[in-house]
């Protein structure tokens, strides 16, 4: 641990090495003063020096976040941010573009954050990057699990929501262009029945629409009773929007199939044409 505490204080040692061999991730400035035994002036100035060193990070009112020994003091990445911003709201999971960075199923990275929740915050900022609060009702607020980062639980929504939540709002996501990529990605590995579940509890026509033409547009190969289902729902008066409702010059257009107008550019969507078609794997002679 030596290498950990070298530029540490005696007293901002004192309360790295006692959290860490406590394995506390968290810490109120009560407990410094208390753990210091020293007038709270006296332990603001630690709590202060240990933030600019890059020990500690405000998670709240008169509350901190560790950043792990094991993990040096420049452990203050994009997976540091996740863990402060898991701390302004409860319930909440991460959700839409953020969700599937983490998963790998974009290369875009872009300071922003996409906090779901059904309670109404402010947005804010943490370390230069934007926390998108996003509200959904107790209808779609469901998918989703604690995932570790850097020792702290933070709830991601799963691969199944989160390819679901992106075809909804595809401005969290990158785009619509952006969000077709991420469905490729994501299908040669998506649980179909997970998602056809997820599909019928959240009752949305015009999702299910756009989830059959995005299956059909990237070669998705998905059980043939589960795609039954998704043409089934989708057989009902009326046309869903994938994009404005007013189209553009080159725009995909009307879809008979899944009775989805696209008014989306050809163009955004030509790169991720065939992407989730299962690749053969050849055997070796």
């Amino acid at each position: 641990m030596a290498f950990a505490t070298r530029s540490l204080s005696p007293q901002e040692s004192r309360v790295v090495l006692a959290l860490a061999e406590e394995k506390r991730r968290e810490v109120t400035r009560s407990e410094i003063v208390r753990l210091l035994a020293s007038s709270p002036q006296a332990s603001d100035h630690v709590i202060r020096s240990l933030r600019r060193k890059g020990w500690l990070a405000r998670a709240g009112w008169g509350r901190y976040l560790l950043i792990p020994p094991d993990q040096g003091p420049d452990a203050l990445g994009e997976s540091n941010v996740l863990a402060l911003a898991s701390r302004i709201v409860d319930p909440y999971y991460m959700g839409f573009g953020t969700a599937a960075s983490h998963y790998g199923l974009t290369t875009q990275h872009r300071r922003l954050i996409c906090l779901v929740t059904p309670r109404h915050v402010r947005h804010t900022k943490i370390h230069e990057t934007e926390v998108r609060i996003v509200n959904l009702g107790p209808k779609r607020f469901f998918g989703y699990a604690p995932v570790d980062v850097l020792g702290y639980p933070v709830m991601m929504s799963d691969r199944e929501k989160t390819v679901l939540d992106c075809i909804e709002r595809p401005d969290l996501a990158g785009g619509i262009g952006e969000t077709a990529q991420i469905f490729a990605t994501a299908a040669r590995r998506l649980d179909w029945k997970k998602a056809s579940d997820y599909l019928e509890r959240i009752g949305s026509i015009a999702l299910i629409r756009r989830f059959g033409f995005l299956a059909d547009h990237v070669r998705a190969e998905p059980p043939g009773d589960i795609y039954d289902r998704l043409r089934q729902a989708t057989n009902r008066p009326g046309i869903s929007f994938l994009g404005p409702r007013k189209a553009g010059r080159g725009a995909v257009g009307h879809k008979r199939k899944w009775r989805l107008t696209v008014n989306v550019q050809a163009a955004a969507l030509a790169e991720s044409a065939g992407m989730g078609k299962r690749r053969a794997i050849k055997k070796r002679r």
